[in-house]
Parts: C-alpha cells; structure tokens; sequence
C-alpha cells in the first residue's frame, strides 16, 4: 500500500501512518501498556468510544474548510469501514464512530491522500484552528481570516513544543467582530482589525487569551487591542511554550491555559504576560509575515444557464431563502447554509451534496460551528434548483442558526463522559418550535445549544439557552437529568458571556421547561429585545422561581426516569474521558521517552530545523529528570517544579553528577536564540545528562532490586 499511495502522502504524514502501524502492532503484542498507547493514539485521532472493542475517528479539519472530493473521500471511508454515518462537531471537524483500531491508520492513509489529516486531532495538543465559517464572503469582515487560521494550523502541526503538553489547546479565528467562531472562549481567540498608520492600511488582530468552556467557563481576557499580522504566530508560540512550562498537569480539571493565568489559580495575568516576552528571544521567528496564498485559488461553478424548475412548497422555500441563504460581500452571490440534524449525514446523502457543489458553488464548503455545512458563491439565477436540489435530499430544512437549530453533542449515544441524553431532547426540542413557536425562528436572536455532561462539546455554556446532561438521586432510582443554563453566548456586540446555572430538572421535562421560558419571552420582553437582555432584567431568580415545580421529586413520574431514546430505567453509566495523559507507567519506560525526544532532536539538526533541536532536548532534559524524581516519588505536576524539585533532591543533595544548576541549565532556552551553535551545545549538553540519568537508574536498579519494575501511580505522573 505504501508504494502505492507514496506520490500522493507527504514524508510526515507516511511517517505517522507507519508508526501508527508499528504502536498498534506492540500494544495488541503487550509490549506497550493500555493508557501509555491511549496518550499516544490519541494524538493521532483515534478516540474510545462508550461502545466497547471500537473508536471514534476524528479528523483535523482546520477552520471546516473542505472540497467535494475530500467530502467524497470522507463518506466513502465512512461507509467502508464504519456504519457510514459523518458527524459534524462545533470544532468544525468530522467524527467517524464504530470504527475498528485496526482499521485506523487505513482510514488515515485514504484521507491523507486528498490532503484531510489526523494529527493532533485529539489529546492535549494544539486541536483544530477553528474560524468563522463566513470568512471570505462576511460582509462584515475586515479582511479575509483563512489565511491566517491556515497558516497557524500549519504552523503548530507536529511542532515540538505542543506534543506533551498538560492539557489542550484551542484556537479560533472570527472573521468579524461579531464573534461568530467564539473568540472569547477559547486559549487563544483572534479577531480582525483593520487600522491607519502614514495613511496605509496595516492589519492586525484584536487577541484574546485564557478563555474557556466546561464545567468551569472563563471569557478570555484581552491580550492585545491590536497585535500587528506578523506578530499573531510569534506571540502564540511564546505564550504556548509559557503554558507547557507553567500550567498545572497532575490536576487535571485545572490544567487548562484559563487557569494559568488566573490571578488567584495560577501565575496571574500579568506574570504571564512577562513570562510570554521573556520567552520571545528564544523563538524561532520574532516576526511570521502570512502568505496570503496558502489557501488554493477558488475554482467557481461553471458558467451554465440555470433551467427553470418549479417549486413544489413556495411556504418552505421562502422561508428557507430567509432563514439560510445571505447575499455575500460579493455581489451577485449568496452564501446557503445546511441544517444538519445533530451534525449528522450519511455518505450517500454527502456524496449527492458533493456533486450539488461541482455543479452550483464555489468548491469551498465549510463546516460550521453550529454542526451544519455552508455552501458559497451560489449565483441568485440558481437558488430556486439548489433548493429544489438539497429539499430532495433533506437538506433544505429551514432554520439555520436560529432558535430551531439546536446545538447537541452525541451525548451517551458514543461519548464515554455522556451523562445523560442529548440528540434524542434536541429532536423534540426542535420539533416543539417549528411547530409551536415559528414566529420565534425569524424574529428572535435565540440559540439553543446541548451538552451530555458538563464538559461542553455542544458548547451550552455559550448559548442565550442552554441544558447539560446531569442526573437527580431519588431514592434508590436515578432520573436523567438536563441543568438549564439562561443567558450566555455572544451578544449583538460582540461580547461574549457564559450562561448561568438556573435549574436541574428530569430531562424528561425539558419541553415544558422550554415552553415556559418561551411563553415568558414573548409576554414580558419588550419589544425587540435581546434575550439575555430580558434574562438579566428579571435575574437568575425569577426564572429558578418559573421552574421550580419541575425540580419537585413528589412530582415525578414513571417516564421521567427514562431517557430519551430509552425503554428502561435510568442507570448511569459514566466512563472516564480520554483526554487526560497516562494515569501509570513504568520508571524505565519514562527514561526512554527522553531517549526517543533525543533521537527526534538529532533528526531535526539533520534538517536544521534548529529550533525543534533545542525544544526536543528541552523535553529530553525535563522527561530525564522527572524519571528520576518519580522513581523517589517526588510528585512532579509542572515542568518548572521539575527543574527545581531536581536540584533539590539530586543536585544540591550531590547525588547527581551535575556542575551548576539543573534550572540554570535548562532554561539556557530562554536566554539564547535559536541558532545552530546553540541548538548543537544544547543537544550535546542533553545527551550527556540522560547518560547520566541512566547510569544513576542502573546504580539505582544495582541497589534496590524492587526499583526495577517500580510503577507511578496516578497524580505523581501527569508532568
């Protein structure tokens, strides 16, 4: 197969796929412990799934931007070696589900040859650049983000300094100040801007840092009002680099950049500011101007005469035209938004999608943050058979972005981490507004949005109303829960807000809870407003007040202890999420991590790409020490407390061979630039400490026979 495809596969991505091959080959032989390979096939977008024996395949789609072939491609993977079903998710990537281990480096081999990759899809890497699915055609956009969400995915794609981290790391591109990618809820969020400097226009991007969704939601603080172009990669590798040194790993529900820089969890903004500028000499680039190429020339619908067809339900195409379909900044042209059921499509419906491109858009499709497809550059002479076109498909329903689209996450369909259901209420949910409350699909800024569990993947902390799976003890049964979350998302403005906690009612009852905050709207809102605004003008209170009856367990039903989709009682059944690093491993096993990070380096000083040469012998220098802190149990949580906890016990204590000081010694990475000189000394000086740390291990080893086989347990390994 290798032969076969090796003209169409870059060196890297052969080079992932057969090591792919090769870990899969020595787990399944024993010779790699279960949660050392979950970290690493993680990283590679394989991903367990609550099904047992079978994976989530997830693909790194940066800002949703696909061709029809590469849609093609997906949906003819999906049906070879799943259950044919492509998931759409609010990261704007693809999720394949039922998928065997085995069969993933195949999966990834046939996608890699029309360019879709897995890397760093999953695990606490730098995950999918997201941006604004409008970008390009927003009217009103500065200038065009994808460029620049390209070149940052680029850019961190197998990147040293982001393939061990603590935790993830997301990134976001809005294409206007309207916020449409959820800026001000992720690590680093960018947002264009446009000023005048000696009568030229120079671009730059209003930087957010720190923010974050989950169970504890932060909106990002401001970083800069205006970060020049060249400056946005430089400064998020710096800040990165920050976090992977600083930020928090053996608790995992704090190891999040939001808590880094929080002023009473972490160092606090400001320090973290001035770690991020010390940082700066020791990057590669102080300056990354953006080719504004990287994204391949637009190939346009041909020019056609469009034939003259009639439309079967006039009511449905103008509200389709209203609610999904805006005229571009290009005019003449207009963008047509896809409502996809719970992000879902099967690959003969997105094959017949694809060919509906080829023929009537730009070969551009983006997927969206709010689980569905945009198609752009539709001329105004070709909507009428592109409805007709999408309807025969199902893809025509009304509704995009409104009220009736609603946001959900699969939930405990496949999630491990799913608490209670999601996709079956937001079906029901769903049909309650297209049924009782239309009129609040044209005039109400309302969006709904789902989780299954706290964690936030249908992202309900930013929704005006939001529900995330729970569960209510009553007795000795449990009832499935939903928490009613009012108030957050991103307002008219711009500002973002996170949604607050109201109520936790049976899911059963969430229609009625919808109801009655629906009803409330339409009677007490004035005229016009927009509904956090009305939220926050009544207060969390009288909502809870609205509510409460439901919350009553007298109240209870038989069917309320059902979920939806169910037939049985409740149990829940609640795994461990994947995303987290190896919970065990073996001291000797440690030591050789920092013999592969040296082996990396020494690949890299043969390709001069200095900069990597000196970050893999960081990592090797750092994963040395911390095999030998933890072979004394020394509780190693941060790479910094790594440094220090070194000298303290085996420097300063003259149990280790070591002039100088082993902090002084490493951080040399901040104090020089990233030259050859330097990433050669630093090299050698890295190679000749992991001799050192392995010839203590062996001494050690010599000594102390029950050393040999000595496991970390849980929190003393996260680092």
């Amino acid at each position: 197969m290798e032969s076969k495809l090796s003209n169409k596969i870059s060196t890297e991505a052969k080079e992932d796929i057969r090591e792919l091959v090769e870990k899969i080959g020595r787990f399944h032989n024993g010779e790699i412990d279960e949660d050392k390979f979950k970290a690493y096939r993680l990283t590679r977008g394989v991903y367990g799934q609550r099904q047992v024996g079978v994976q989530m395949f997830r693909t790194k789609i940066p800002y949703g931007r696909l061709t029809s072939d590469q849609l093609i491609r997906i949906a003819d993977v999906s049906e070879k070696y799943t259950n044919g079903n492509l998931h759409t998710t609010t990261r704007q990537n693809i999720q394949l589900h039922y998928v065997k281990l085995d069969d993933s480096p195949a999966i990834w081999t046939e996608l890699e040859e029309v360019g879709v990759t897995a890397r760093e899809a999953c695990g606490n890497t730098v995950r999918n650049v997201t941006g604004s699915a409008l970008a390009g055609i927003d009217p009103d956009e500065p200038f065009d983000i994808t460029a620049y969400a390209e070149a940052t995915f680029r850019y961190f794609l197998r990147n040293p300094i982001c393939q061990d981290m603590g935790r993830k790391i997301k990134i976001a591109f809005s294409s206007s100040s309207k916020d449409s990618a959820f800026a001000y809820f992720h690590d680093f969020g960018f947002i264009p801007v446009v000023k005048t400097e000696n009568g030229k226009e120079v671009r730059g991007f209003k930087t957010l840092i720190g923010g974050g969704l989950g169970a504890q939601s932060i909106v990002a603080k401001t970083a800069f009002e205006f970060l020049p172009e060249d400056q946005i990669i430089p400064f998020t590798e710096a800040a990165i680099r920050v976090f992977d040194r600083y930020g928090e790993r053996e608790k995992r529900f704090k190891a999040r950049m939001k808590f880094l820089i929080d002023e009473k969890r972490g160092l606090g903004f400001e320090k973290f500011m001035e770690l991020v500028e010390k940082e700066r000499k020791s990057i590669p680039h102080q300056s990354y101007p953006i080719d504004r190429t990287l994204v391949p020339e637009l190939v346009l619908p041909p020019k056609q005469d469009y034939p003259e067809v009639a439309i079967a339900d006039e009511e449905k195409y103008q509200d389709w035209l209203t609610s999904n379909v805006f005229e571009q900044k290009q005019k003449g042209f207009h963008g047509v938004q896809i409502k996809l059921s719970n992000g879902n499509i099967d690959a003969e419906r997105a094959r017949k999608l694809s060919a509906i491109i080829k023929k009537y858009a730009g070969d551009d499709l983006r997927i969206t943050v709010n689980q569905g497809f945009l198609l752009k550059y539709v001329e105004t002479k070709a909507l009428p058979v592109v409805f007709n076109e999408l309807n025969a498909l199902g893809l025509a329903e009304y509704g995009f972005g409104t009220i009736a689209d609603i946001t959900a996450c699969p939930g405990t369909d496949t999630c491990n981490l799913g608490v209670s259901n999601s996709t079956g209420v937001a079906e029901v949910l769903e049909g309650i507004i297209k049924e009782e409350y239309k009129d609040l699909i044209f005039d109400a800024d309302i969006q709904i949005k789902i989780s299954g569990c706290m964690n936030s993947c249908g992202q309900h902390m930013a929704a005006n109303i939001g529900f995330h799976g729970s569960s209510i003890k009553n007795g000795k049964l449990v009832v499935p829960a939903l928490v009613v979350l009012l108030g957050g998302g991103v307002d008219p403005e711009g500002q973002g807000s996170v949604g607050d906690k109201v109520a936790k009612l049976p899911s059963k009852k969430a229609p009625e809870a919808l109801r009655i905050i629906l009803d409330d709207y339409k009677e007490n809102a004035l005229p016009g407003e927009y509904f956090n605004s009305y939220y926050r003008r009544y207060g969390k209170i009288y909502f809870f007040d609205l509510l409460k009856h439901l919350i009553d367990p007298n109240q209870f039903i038989q069917s309320d202890y059902i979920d939806w989709g169910a037939t049985d009682n409740f149990v829940p059944a609640i795994g461990v999420g994947e995303c987290a690093g190896v919970s065990y491993d073996v001291i000797g096993t440690i030591i050789d991590d920092a013999s592969e990070k040296l082996s990396i380096a020494k690949k890299e000083l043969t390709r001069n790409e200095f900069a990597r040469v000196i970050y893999n012998a960081y990592n090797t220098l750092v994963i040395g020490a911390k095999g030998l802190l933890l072979s004394e149990d020394v509780s190693c949580n941060t790479h910094i407390g790594i440094l220090r906890d070194f000298d303290k016990h085996f420097v300063s204590t003259n149990k280790f061979p070591l002039e100088g000081n082993f902090e002084t010694l490493v951080l040399q990475i901040n104090e020089n630039e990233p030259g050859s000189d330097f990433a050669i000394a630093y090299l050698e000086q890295a190679e000749q400490f992991l001799q050192d740390v392995k010839a203590y291990r062996a001494r050690q080893v010599a000594e102390d026979t029950s050393q040999k086989g000595k496991l970390v347990v849980d929190n003393f390994y996260k680092a």
